[in-house]
């Protein structure tokens, strides 16, 4: 049982990293959940409310920062909430239509068309689906850095 404990922290820490860079997978939440497995497989013990309030922080940060910083990318180049509406779509329905290319080119044509139909000229347009993407890479790296900071502290604090 041991190993099979050891394999869903593993598996839940995976996808919690590979949901930093694709969207649909659960990403923060699998990381927290591997928490709970392994508390069930070995024990709780060795938590205390520190563990669970700095890794609530982080969790909380992260979902805050994953829409605020894409939103940020798209607004400080002069999009509209069209644009931001347009690139959070293209962000989840971009890697289904465009399966190679979807994960970049959803966020930008997102915003480009949100920003056309805000009524804004080609150029604006194109620098707010620029934007968008500069929000998105930023966006990856924030949770990236903080989810490798909550597997570290989970591994600090069970050895």
């Amino acid at each position: 049982m041991d190993i099979l404990g050891i394999a869903i922290v593993v598996i839940l820490f995976v996808v919690g990293m590979l949901g930093a860079i694709y969207p649909v997978l659960p990403g923060v939440f699998a990381i927290y959940a591997a928490f709970f497995v392994y508390g069930w497989f070995f024990s709780f013990d060795k938590y205390n409310v520190w563990f669970w309030i700095i890794q609530t922080f982080i969790l909380v940060v992260l979902i805050i920062a994953d829409y605020v910083v894409g939103a940020w990318g798209v607004k400080k180049y002069g999009g509209s909430k069209a644009s931001v509406v347009g690139s959070t779509i293209g962000i989840i329905a971009g890697p289904f239509v465009i399966p190679a290319f979807g994960l970049v080119l959803g966020p930008f044509l997102g915003a480009v068309i949100g920003e056309l139909l805000a009524g804004s000229k080609l150029k604006q347009s194109l620098l707010v689906g620029w934007g968008s993407l500069i929000g998105l890479l930023s966006s990856v790296f924030v949770k990236i850095v903080l989810q490798l900071v909550m597997i570290i502290l989970f591994i600090v604090w069970v050895w």
